[in-house]
């Protein structure tokens, strides 16, 4: 289940300079590089990482989470909250999501959060799609962990609109201590402009499960609206400015730069566009506000974005990685000094792992990424899924 260490070297932009801060919120995203294993507006230099096969054959593991006392915590699809403790993966689960759990197509156990308190309150807080009857939905919960198991503490948000796709489901706490959530349209894109629904949104709560009274709709858990399907949070490590990445439609994957009561316009537009296009069907009516574009995004590729982290320590403090699935990639973003723009974009780890779900930093400088390459939409290897970590140079 555990690989030996070896040292790769990763392509990595190492960009030397940031340009201006002349870029407006809401002007034309910069050029995206459609070939990335080709540097975008950066020189490109091999940075050396120990790479470690953390463990292998796992069952589609979608979040991984950093306990304080050194625990790592993951979520497989299928059901089952996973441990893996002193560097050994735990044979039995934490807990498992059997009760009307869903898993067709992209629907199933999901996002995994721990409280900024952990270490006193042991709570967990999980994203998963069960069935009402004939209708798929989505929950957050909050789990108790106890010894390396948990029991079910609270139902915190409920009656999410669900499907076998556009679920969404990740969860992170934000550095104001609140609990983020992104829930996707569900194959019902008009709802993304509905107030009124939280499919589409992404949503902000306070770790109880009550609404926070500064939230941009009140009374209402909806922070940002107008998503596809939204699968990444990540706050810049200094600004603490929120961005997200959404599947597009027929490529079209953005990276967003998220403000409280934003429309992100789908599904009347989607990337660059400003109008709406007959030949799109965009015949929905528009929710408050003007529509916001993406800081990034793609053309004519589907990178399919989901996971995605912020470094914050060492030469790369303030660079963005997002996990690619569709593009078998780790996208590397440098953003412009403002944060409303992007400098320079590259590719890391292309074809190398396939599928990539997610990629996190922990606390330790290291980056994890997760694959799945057994969703159904890959070629899976003997070992696959895998948890593969990378230390970089500067932690040796």
């Amino acid at each position: 289940m555990f690989g030996r260490s070896s040292v790769i070297f990763l392509g990595l932009a190492c960009v030397l300079a940031f340009s201006g801060c002349d870029a407006a919120r809401q002007t034309a995203p910069s050029p995206v590089n459609e070939n990335p294993a080709a540097p975008n507006d950066s020189a490109s230099s091999p940075i050396p990482y120990k790479q470690e096969i953390i463990a292998t054959g796992l069952d589609i593991p979608w979040e991984i989470e950093f306990a304080p006392d050194g625990r790592i915590f993951f979520t497989e699809r299928g059901g089952s909250l996973r441990l893996i403790d002193q560097g050994k993966l735990v044979d039995e689960p934490v807990f498992r999501f059997d009760d009307k759990l869903y898993t067709q197509g992209e629907a199933g156990l999901l996002g995994l959060a721990l409280d900024p308190k952990f270490n006193e309150n042991h709570y967990m807080y999980a994203y998963h799609t069960y069935m009402n009857g004939n209708q798929p939905l989505n929950r957050v919960v909050r789990l108790k962990e106890s010894g390396g198991k948990a029991t079910l503490d609270k139902v915190l948000l409920d009656g999410m609109p669900g499907n076998r796709i556009h679920d969404g489901g990740r969860i992170k706490f934000g550095p104001d201590g609140l609990l983020y959530v992104t829930n996707g349209d569900a194959a019902s894109p008009s709802v993304a402009q509905d107030i009124g629904v939280p499919a589409g949104k992404i949503l902000r709560i306070h770790p109880d499960g009550s609404i926070p009274a500064d939230n941009p709709f009140p009374g209402s858990p909806v922070y940002s609206f107008g998503h596809r399907n939204p699968q990444g949070l990540a706050w810049h490590p200094e600004t603490g400015q929120l961005y997200s990445s959404e599947h597009g439609q027929s490529a079209h994957d953005e990276i967003n730069r998220i403000e409280p009561g934003a429309n992100y316009g789908w599904p009347l537009v989607q990337g660059d566009e400003t109008e709406a296009k007959p030949d799109n069907n965009h015949t929905d009516k528009a929710g408050p506000g003007p529509l916001m574009k993406p800081i990034l995004h793609s053309h004519t590729v589907t990178w399919a974005p989901s996971g995605m982290t912020f470094i914050s320590q060492g030469p790369w403090k303030g660079h963005l990685l997002v996990a690619n699935l569709r593009g078998t990639q780790v996208l590397h973003v440098v953003l412009t000094e403002d944060g409303k723009g992007v400098h320079a974009s590259d590719a890391l780890l292309k074809g190398e792992f396939g599928r990539i779900r997610t990629v996190t930093e922990a606390p330790d400088g290291s980056i994890y990424i997760l694959t799945n390459n057994r969703d159904g939409r890959g070629n899976p290897k003997d070992d696959d899924d895998k948890i593969v970590r990378f230390i970089p140079a500067f932690n040796k």
